[in-house]
């Protein structure tokens, strides 16, 4: 080993850093992970034929259209259903990861799929990991683009990382606590791989990893191929992303006995050259499994990149909007999305088609969809939100509007002007909405309320010299919701009531 060539086949360089703890490590269920002297005590030996008739676990997510592509077909030692199958003797929980660039603060829809294949998972008793990538953010994933992306600078990657961690971090805690199934579950971890890249020298990273890559693989990708084919090309640091996302893989297979890496369909370029790295160190096998692209009703993909991102941040996209995202999708699209986006049992799913073709009018299977997603991405309270603000906005309901927070009434009128106003004795409708600036000064405003185009807290006022009323022009958490014509809102907080 003094030469720094090879330990058992493995470079040492490698070996060295698969000592290193690397990551702090978020447990969120009371199972830990199975170990064993090596990455090796994961995979039962001896197994040499598939049995491709007991899928299990893969049969019924490919039935749902969650899982779309394995890779490899086949493996050399084991295949990938005998893996998940636990009803052969010695096989133990298996280990599947995720990455997730922290390119902006947050997640959004696009990436909710990939999750959603982790926590089956885990549900059925795996160990998953969701990586995010602090370190490879800063060189930019070209899959599926077609030019580069901005560079964020290390401050910037760390402060959405910290943010991504949080939030990855709120959306298994909803999972366990409001999802449960009666049965004993993997447990849920988070880390970020700049922990492994930050103490690494270049030109020991590039002797050690390097050699094990063949230029000619790396530039036949897919991606690859459309980047330099385009207009602007591509930069070094892009097309070594893959390199860095296969010996992220290889980390994990090392550490964690991680056999399993989950991407959506434009990831599996940086998935087969994961499985090349590993295959070609260790010998052993390895998988890839792609899920769909969710794309708008245009076909385009949806993420930042395209500007048409649903975020599952409440900061960017709040309870509300996110559930009426899902309540909106067609007909067409509602059943697919019921498979894909909840853990509701495929009977389940039927009966609720069933009972929409007698009732369409009821748009069921949308709600649903939108009550499902919006409890597993913001808690129960936040599912409460986004039907209060649904009552409030759709419904004109005032009893809506009265439990309503300031948080919630700022979500929901993102528009609207929102003043504090202090109510002095006599204020009327016509003082009110001059204080807002609601309406213009002289003949024209005080004309607008006369002829109806003022409504307070959904009700219309045509009186401008009314004196407002606890209780009907104020409601009872201080509040006053102002319209002005059919889409103008204004937010009235009232002081010293």
């Amino acid at each position: 080993e003094a030469d720094g060539e090879r330990r058992g086949g493995i470079p040492a360089f490698l070996s060295r850093h698969h000592q290193d703890g690397g990551a702090h490590v978020e447990v969120h269920s009371p199972s830990r992970w199975f170990c064993t002297p090596g990455p090796l005590g994961f995979l039962p030996r001896g197994l040499r034929e598939a049995h491709s008739g007991n899928q299990g676990l893969l049969a019924v997510q490919k039935a749902r259209g969650l899982f779309k592509e394995f890779f490899p077909d086949k493996g050399t030692k084991v295949e990938l259903p005998e893996l998940f199958d636990r009803s052969l003797a010695g096989n133990f929980p298996q280990t599947i990861y995720c990455g997730f660039d922290p390119t902006a603060d947050s997640l959004h829809v696009g990436h909710l799929l990939t999750l959603l294949g982790l926590f089956h998972f885990q549900r059925a008793g795996h160990n998953v990991i969701a990586l995010v990538g602090g370190a490879t953010a800063r060189l930019g994933d070209p899959s599926g683009r077609t030019k580069e992306r901005e560079a964020l600078d290390a401050e910037r990657v760390g402060s959405n990382a910290r943010a991504l961690r949080r939030g990855l971090e709120a959306l298994a805690a909803h999972h366990q606590q409001l999802f449960p199934n009666g049965r004993a579950w993997g447990s849920f971890t988070v880390l970020d791989n700049s922990a492994w890249y930050q103490e690494q020298h270049l030109v020991d990273f590039l002797a050690a990893v390097g050699s094990h890559f063949r230029m000619g693989t790396l530039l036949s990708r897919l991606s690859v191929q459309t980047r330099l084919k385009s207009p602007e090309g591509m930069s070094l640091a892009e097309f070594l992303y893959q390199i860095l996302q296969a010996y992220d893989f290889y980390y994990l297979f090392q550490r964690y006995g991680c056999r399993v890496q989950l991407g959506g369909s434009d990831q599996l370029g940086n998935i087969t050259s994961g499985y090349e790295f590993i295959n070609k160190l260790t010998g052993e096998d390895v998988f890839g499994i792609t899920l769909p692209l969710i794309t708008s009703t245009t076909g385009a993909k949806l993420g930042k990149s395209a500007g048409n991102a649903i975020w599952l941040s409440r900061d960017k996209t709040s309870p509300f909007e996110l559930y009426q995202f899902f309540v909106r999708q067609p007909d067409d699209s509602v059943e697919r999305y019921l498979r894909l986006f909840t853990f509701l049992p495929l009977p389940e799913i039927d009966h609720i088609m069933q009972q929409h073709v007698k009732e369409p009018e009821k748009r069921g299977p949308q709600k649903r969809l939108a009550a499902e997603v919006t409890k597993l991405v913001h808690g129960q309270e936040g599912l409460d939100s986004a039907k209060r603000c649904t009552q409030a906005l759709y419904h004109s309901s005032v009893d809506a509007l009265e439990v309503m927070s300031d948080q919630e009434l700022k979500e929901l009128f993102k528009e609207a002007s929102f003043s504090e106003l202090v109510l002095d004795p006599g204020t009327s409708v016509l003082d009110t909405c001059r204080k807002a600036n609601a309406i213009p000064d002289g003949p024209r405003g005080y004309r607008m309320i006369t002829e109806g185009g003022v409504s307070i807290n959904h009700k219309q006022v045509t009186n401008p010299e009314s004196v407002l009323v606890v209780g009907q022009h104020i409601l009872k958490n201080g509040l006053s919701l102002l319209k002005i014509g059919k889409r103008n809102f204004y937010i009235i907080k009232w002081l010293q009531l």
